[in-house]
């Protein structure tokens, strides 16, 4: 099979596109035929190994957590699945991953594929919407009449997140480049912060929840912006300085969930329009480094999805 896969860690070139061994699928897993698959910056964070301490994989790997794909046979153990079925899922990170042709992965980390949704926007949702959901359905809940802060609406996480907010009913603010405003806007963000002309800090006023995927200094001062009470759950996407804490605020750090049950919770999500698919840019599998350097470079709007099959 074709397959974006690393021999050794380092920077674009350490990604080569070419043929790699047909998976088998063990007892417990389902082998998919993949039609489409996502970029997340944790993919070129793995290539260029700045994750080994976290995910210490044999090489060669194949890179790639989210996908969306048929169903191509079973192992021994798999009783819920048949081959021709429709699934999406989120790959384990220790095994070959989803920017592939085909993945031999375990039966509990797919699930049906919602009829509503293409593969294209199917293997878009895998880990952005699960880190939404980790972060604004459980660890940090957001209601209505809240006053929300996410931070890089923009991105793949971002924009699920202003969907979700706003369909509870909270008051959403974000911090994104102009440019990207009145998209923003469009998925229900009430105000948007241009965080290359302001600092956010200084105008949001006391709020409810603060949702980091930034880090840095936009994760100290979202600290100073909460009531008292207020959650601030964040995602380590980037450096965490030392800094003053307060006593009166909850700090979460989230921890994404997979599996088949979260997937049926997002289908769920899905149905009722709190979480809405944004892609902004599909690439062929024989671009994936074009597409990991879109993504390495932090001006990626929306999802960035490889169409494989």
């Amino acid at each position: 099979m074709k397959a974006a896969f690393i021999r050794d860690y380092g920077g674009r070139d350490a990604l080569e596109i070419g043929d790699y061994s047909d998976p088998i699928p063990e007892a417990g897993d389902v082998l998919v035929e993949i039609h489409a698959a996502s970029i997340n910056p944790i993919d070129w964070k793995m290539r260029e190994g700045y994750l080994r301490s976290v995910f210490d994989f044999p090489l060669p790997h194949v890179l790639g957590r989210d996908l969306s794909g048929t169903v191509k046979a079973v192992g021994a153990e798999v009783t819920e699945f048949a081959p021709g079925d429709l699934v999406w899922g989120m790959g384990n990170p220790f095994r070959d991953g989803s920017h592939a042709e085909m993945i031999a992965i375990e039966a509990k980390l797919v699930a049906p594929k919602p009829d509503a949704l293409s593969h294209v926007e199917a293997a878009s949702l895998g880990v952005s919407g699960m880190t939404v959901i980790a972060a604004l359905d459980r660890a940090a809940p957001v209601g209505s009449g809240d006053r929300i802060l996410i931070h890089a609406g923009a991105g793949g996480v971002g924009s699920l997140a202003i969907g979700l907010a706003k369909k509870r009913g909270a008051h959403v603010i974000t911090t994104a480049s102009a440019a990207n405003a009145e998209k923003l806007l469009e998925l229900g963000a009430d105000e948007v912060i241009d965080y290359r002309n302001t600092d956010f800090s200084t105008v949001v006023g006391e709020l409810d929840i603060v949702f980091d995927t930034v880090g840095g200094q936009a994760h100290q001062k979202s600290k100073g912006v909460l009531k008292p009470g207020g959650k601030l759950a964040f995602v380590n996407t980037g450096p965490l300085p030392d800094g003053p804490d307060r006593d009166d605020i909850e700090v979460i750090d989230v921890r994404v969930p997979g599996g088949r049950a979260n997937f049926d919770r997002m289908a769920d999500l899905v149905a009722e329009g709190a979480i809405t698919p944004w892609v902004e840019t599909e690439m062929s599998l024989d671009r994936a480094r074009e597409a990991y350097d879109l993504s390495q470079s932090g001006h990626a709007r929306g999802k960035i999805v490889l169409t494989i099959r």
